[in-house]
């Protein structure tokens, strides 16, 4: 028996290329496992907000005392984080064991690192006896590997401008491809506020059940509590989710919609949905982590996360000095996102990243020196995110915070060895 890391060695040079859309050869090889499930799926798919929405999703669940399974890509820190059943990640063994039952059946057919990963996973879920099955789709949505599963109900998260190469370069192509998830008679939750036409038009070609934000579901709030109200269901006096940031209420109310479209199999009482929310966790989403300097890591990693990302550094106030850690794919659309968090950030720290995608830490600078127009920023570059973080803790006063933000190896690279709790080296006796 291989371990858990060989399996995904090995899987990492089984196919020629590391993104290869379509789902024939992957389909192929369910079928061979008589892969299926026997409780409802939620499928997740989105450009931001997906593993936001899964998490809430979960934690709603759980408190309703069903037992979950939640599939999420990719991981921070373990490969393990990527499958959750009854709120715990599975273990190496039991992964170990899901990929020899993949290679077993697999044949001659080559699948990338991502669909065998997958097959292993969804098998893996399937046998767990679950009440309800999370699932979040990876890059696109008609084509992903996922989407080898007919889903009881579907939710599209936000759409914006990501993985133009391989989903088209405007919303609406973007759209297209997310919509793929629906399944005809089923619900669909779509809680971008500002759908793409597209999205719309595919719900109506295939007779998906079209939930959409601001006609069947919205919500409303003020500093102290928000209220949502659905079809047939509302919710009032809330706290807020919590999960931070200026997005997460449209996150909310997207779960809180799938969960009242899926209300005759899987009911959950107000309280549920109120304990649910009140105690998801997901690291790296807008995670403020207490210290001196406080720490904030974000996994934003296109324009639309970014802006994101810049409102709520906007929120929280006055620091003497912002410091900014990025590292991020060599294929995203950079200019905007300097451009976005550039006013709020006085010191950078580009960092490289350890595998052939990501951007070179001197790219990255010489990307932010091209759009810098303030004379009273300073730029450095480093090897990995940790030695990119120590030059940070190093400059900042008590009073600072910094930022780490990009890619989901620039965050999970300061967080391998645990949340860093910073304490400025003056402070100390």
């Amino acid at each position: 028996m291989k371990t858990l890391q060989e399996w995904l060695d090995w899987c990492e040079q089984l196919h020629p290329v590391a993104i290869d859309m379509g789902l024939d050869r992957v389909k192929t090889v369910a079928d061979r496992m008589d892969l299926r499930f026997d409780c409802p799926v939620i499928t997740v798919a989105g450009t931001n907000g997906k593993g936001s929405t899964c998490a809430m999703l979960e934690a709603v669940l759980l408190q309703a005392g069903y037992r979950t399974g939640v599939y999420t890509s990719p991981h921070l820190v373990h490969f393990e984080e990527r499958c959750r059943l009854h709120g715990e990640s599975a273990s190496p063994e039991a992964f170990a064991a899901a990929f020899a039952v993949v290679e077993a059946v697999r044949g001659d057919v080559s699948l990338t690192y991502f669909e065998f990963s997958t097959l292993a996973i969804l098998h893996l879920m399937a046998q767990s006896n679950l009440d309800v099955a999370i699932l979040e789709v990876g890059l696109g949505g008609r084509l992903d590997a996922v989407n080898i599963i007919d889903a009881d109900c579907a939710v599209i998260t936000s759409i914006d401008i990501d993985h133009t190469a391989i989903l088209g370069k405007d919303r609406e192509s973007i759209g297209f491809e997310k919509a793929g998830i629906m399944r005809a008679g089923r619900p669909v939750i779509v809680s971008d506020p500002v759908p793409p036409q597209s999205v719309i038009d595919h719900a109506a070609a295939v007779g998906a059940e079209l939930w959409l934000f601001g006609r069947d579901f919205n919500f409303s709030g003020d500093k102290q509590q928000w209220a949502w109200a659905g079809r047939d269901r509302r919710y009032s006096g809330m706290a807020y989710p919590a999960l931070r940031g200026a997005n997460q209420l449209i996150n909310a109310s997207g779960v809180l919609a799938a969960l009242d479209a899926l209300r005759q199999r899987i009911p959950v009482t107000a309280q549920a949905v109120r304990n649910g929310l009140a105690m998801v966790e997901l690291p790296g989403r807008f995670q403020i982590v207490p210290g001196q300097p406080v720490l904030v890591l974000d996994v934003a990693h296109n324009p639309h996360s970014v802006a994101a990302l810049a409102a709520n550094l906007d929120a929280m106030g006055f620091y003497p000095t912002t410091h900014a850690v990025l590292g991020a794919m060599a294929d995203k659309d950079l200019l905007p996102m300097l451009q976005k968090v550039n006013p709020m950030v006085d010191k950078w720290y580009f960092t490289d990243l350890p595998l052939p995608r990501a951007a070179k830490a001197a790219d990255l600078q010489l990307a932010w020196q091209a759009q810098n127009t303030r004379s009273d920023t300073a730029s450095s570059v480093h090897a990995d995110p940790m030695q990119a973080l120590q030059a940070a803790i190093d400059a900042s006063d008590p009073a600072d915070r910094i930022v780490v933000f990009g890619s989901f190896y620039t965050v999970g690279g300061v967080l391998k060895d645990g949340i860093p709790r910073l304490q400025a080296k003056h402070l100390s006796p």
